[in-house]
């Protein structure tokens, strides 16, 4: 069974997947905050004693604090069910769930007023630009896709004056339509842009 689950946004979500990859148990919810206290209860609930021998985990972009409550919660069952652990771009996770045609771009609120933003083929959903962290109006002269959905879908879509907002969050229950690539990375978080605190290299 493969266990996915995210946390980079204000949603907590988890879903589980059969053998065959159907998914046979979901749950989203919106807390905003406390992902850390909510998480494990959610993914005890849904299974039931049972164990993963998969583990996918959303890595973001998103929320810092959300992002590592998730990896360090997915590397603890991996250490704990010996399941093999793989991570999922949050962005790619959110246009899954938008079901469009066309372009679709996924944008959340990031830090210093910034979003983060990449657009999806979405019939593939394989990336037709590159992961980008910019001020609104930056990502409104950017994206070129008509819907745009995620946090930051509206202040986008107001920056550059055209096309649809849709506020959505990733849902794991879509993981299965997220392309192997970007399904298949390094657990541990993505950043669209470099820490505002770097550590001094050695000359």
């Amino acid at each position: 069974m493969l266990l996915a689950f995210d946390t980079s946004s204000a949603a907590c979500t988890v879903a589980l997947f059969d053998e065959d990859g159907a998914c046979v148990a979901s749950r989203d919810e919106l807390i905003g905050r406390g992902h850390a206290e909510r998480l494990v209860p959610m993914i005890d609930q849904m299974m039931s004693g049972r164990r993963a021998s998969r583990i996918l985990v959303g890595v973001g972009p998103g929320s810092f604090t959300g992002i590592r409550v998730a990896i360090a919660a997915a590397h603890g069952l991996a250490i704990g069910w010996n399941a093999e652990l793989k991570g999922v771009s949050s962005l790619a996770l959110l246009a899954a769930g938008a079901r469009a045609k066309g372009e679709i771009a996924a944008a959340v609120t990031g830090g210093h007023g910034e979003l983060f933003v990449q657009q999806f083929d979405a019939a593939t959903l394989k990336p037709t630009s590159d992961l980008l962290n910019l001020s609104p109006v930056e990502a409104g002269r950017a994206t070129t896709a008509q819907l745009v959905v995620g946090s930051g879908a509206a202040p986008l879509v107001a920056a550059r004056g055209w096309g649809k907002a849709r506020e959505a969050w990733p849902s794991a229950a879509s993981a299965h339509r997220v392309p192997e690539p970007l399904r298949s990375l390094a657990a541990r978080p993505v950043y669209a842009r470099a820490p505002d605190a770097r550590v001094s290299e050695a000359a």
